[in-house]
């Protein structure tokens, strides 16, 4: 009995804090009119923050919650119906921010997981190397590379983990830029 209560009592709360929620550009959300059921529609929030919407036209729904849509949806269709209407608003999805737009290194070689990797501010070499899973067993420790293009010219930046890692090189820990790709070689036979 307990566990039903506590999962009523999330789902309240998670439901409450959905409905709270202000309507963003990007968000989809559902729009059912009970007397209507032809107006029933899914729409994205637009980049200005409108939706448009059949007999009402043009609405601003951005930094709306659902409730207030529901009531401003009412407030420009209670002219066009008889009697009370019932109309529900509910979020089907959230904008999320597009990682595509988000700038990016890329790691490759001898690492535990190489890829593309967001780009934070401040993000050195070695951080790469760890948000990586660090260097893989037979890596080049000595000779790892970060190529950066600047100007439509490619340079060739030198890293020395092992250096670094005994305190004998901090300066070769740059700071990485969007479209830097970390490349980690195989160590050679005489290595």
């Amino acid at each position: 009995m307990r566990v039903i209560v506590l999962a009523l009592l999330l789902f309240c709360g998670t439901w409450a804090e959905v409905a709270a929620q202000e309507l963003q550009p990007g968000d989809t959300i559902a729009i059912s009119v009970y007397q209507d059921s032809k107006l029933d529609r899914q729409i994205v929030v637009g980049p200005t923050g409108f939706i448009s919407f059949p007999l009402v036209g043009q609405l601003k729904a951005g930094g709306l919650t659902l409730q207030a849509l529901e009531k401003a949806l009412r407030g420009k269709l209670r002219d066009k119906y008889t009697g009370n209407l019932d109309i529900t608003v509910s979020l089907i999805s959230t904008a999320k921010p597009d990682d595509e737009e988000k700038p990016r290194f890329y790691v490759t070689g001898e690492v535990n997981k190489p890829g593309p990797y967001v780009l934070r501010p401040g993000t050195t070499i070695m951080q790469a190397i760890a948000m990586s899973g660090g260097l893989g067993q037979f890596a080049a420790r000595k000779r790892i590379q970060i190529r950066r293009k600047v100007a439509g010219v490619e340079s060739t930046l030198l890293f020395n983990y092992g250096a670094f890692e005994s305190g004998g090189d901090s300066g070769g820990n740059v700071e990485l830029q969007p479209g830097d790709v970390v490349i980690v070689p195989e160590k050679s036979f005489w290595e």
